[in-house]
């Protein structure tokens, strides 16, 4: 670790209050932009390093790729460090602590490193609201610390552990943080959902559409907590029912480019639901015969923002296909819509996580 980078976290844990030793706060790397090719910084008492030594150029800063190093406002460096008490400005988005620029394989790699606890402020309108009951917001929290806790594990050691896409959790900074947020992560500060003493792979979803999915189906692999169940919950609180009519060819091409060999196809129908009532299989009848297509994988080639689940009917209309469906996301561990409708009814978060992910615990102190 850098002196400059051991200062700013000294510095962030001394303005929290008490010893670096006793306060320095669990730290997360984020990427905020992967192959960017320009980037504006700007921001009030930012200070900023090469990497070795004080830059000393005026902001805004223009960030540029050049050659195997950067161009900050047309002066080369190897990399650039930024860091504020408040906050600092990349591409209009505010974002706290630290932001850390380098050249990548394609432009640039830009990654927040600051500390868990602030990371989850800065999450939780990103995957709900907070202006949702506040139980359900303190099981975001949770679930949201645990799913990092176990990427920092796993990913220790890279230049990230994170992306702020629905890569892994979707991350917008400080600008959409407000006290809600911040006290459902306050009123959790450090806890995890473990199973057999290991912080778990938290994943989470929109809405199961009244039940939610076994891991297996989806990924293949059969974890414990994530094995799938009823939830009556969230299509009280959001009905979701989407519907769309695509071109036969366009799903044709979209299929092909999966790698299926559906050419001239024809016609296209469910074949068997599994325990959640989500679809096993496509069956596509092509020029030369039928070709049997996973319901997880004909969702990924027509992409995840048309085909918002797998629970879903099709109708072929001449040269169109009619997918209509219930749900969003995958469906595998946490219901989002059915933790808020839980909540209402008055269950507490504790309740919430334990039920939507049978068998685990909730520690403490990131888990350890």
């Amino acid at each position: 670790m850098s002196c400059f980078r051991t200062l700013i976290i000294l510095l962030i844990c001394l303005a929290a209050g008490g010893s670096a030793a006793s306060m320095r706060p669990e730290m997360v790397r984020v990427a905020l932009f992967k192959g960017a090719e320009t980037l504006r910084i700007d921001g009030d008492g930012v200070l900023l390093t090469d990497g070795r030594e004080p830059l000393r150029v005026e902001m805004p800063l223009e960030v540029r790729r050049l050659g195997s190093g950067l161009s900050v406002n047309g002066r080369p460096v190897d990399r650039l460090v930024a860091s504020a008490f408040s906050r600092i400005s990349v591409n209009g988005k505010g974002y706290r602590a630290l932001i850390e620029v380098s050249p990548a394989d394609k432009g640039l790699l830009v990654v927040n490193e600051l500390p868990l606890e602030e990371y989850l402020v800065g999450l939780i309108n990103c995957e709900i609201s907070s202006a949702w009951p506040i139980e359900a917001i303190k099981a975001q929290a949770v679930i949201a610390r645990s799913y990092a806790v176990y990427q920092m594990q796993a990913r220790r050691g890279q230049s990230y552990q994170l992306e702020s896409s629905v890569m892994d959790q979707v991350y917008e900074g400080a600008d959409v943080e407000d006290s809600r947020a911040a006290y459902g992560v306050r009123e959790t500060a450090g806890e995890v959902l473990t199973y057999n003493g290991k912080t778990i792979q938290a994943f989470y979803h929109s809405n199961c559409a009244g039940h939610t999915e076994n891991s297996r189906n989806v990924w293949g692999l059969s974890i414990p907590y994530l094995q799938g169940v009823s939830c009556r919950y969230c299509s009280e609180s959001n009905p979701i029912r989407w519907e769309l009519n695509l071109p036969l060819k366009k799903v044709e091409n979209s299929l092909k480019a999966a790698g299926f060999q559906v050419a001239g196809l024809r016609d296209l129908r469910v074949r068997g639901r599994n325990a959640s009532g989500r679809v096993q299989d496509v069956v596509a009848e092509c020029s030369r015969g039928s070709v049997v297509i996973p319901g997880v994988a004909f969702r990924k080639a027509l992409g995840y923002g048309v085909v918002k689940s797998t629970n879903f009917e099709l109708r072929s209309q001449r040269d169109e296909l009619q997918v209509s469906g219930t749900g969003s996301g995958h469906g595998v561990g946490l219901c989002q819509w059915g933790a808020k409708g839980r909540a209402n009814e008055g269950f507490d978060y504790r309740e919430i996580l334990t039920y939507y992910y049978p068998g685990v615990k909730l520690s403490g102190g990131y888990g350890r």
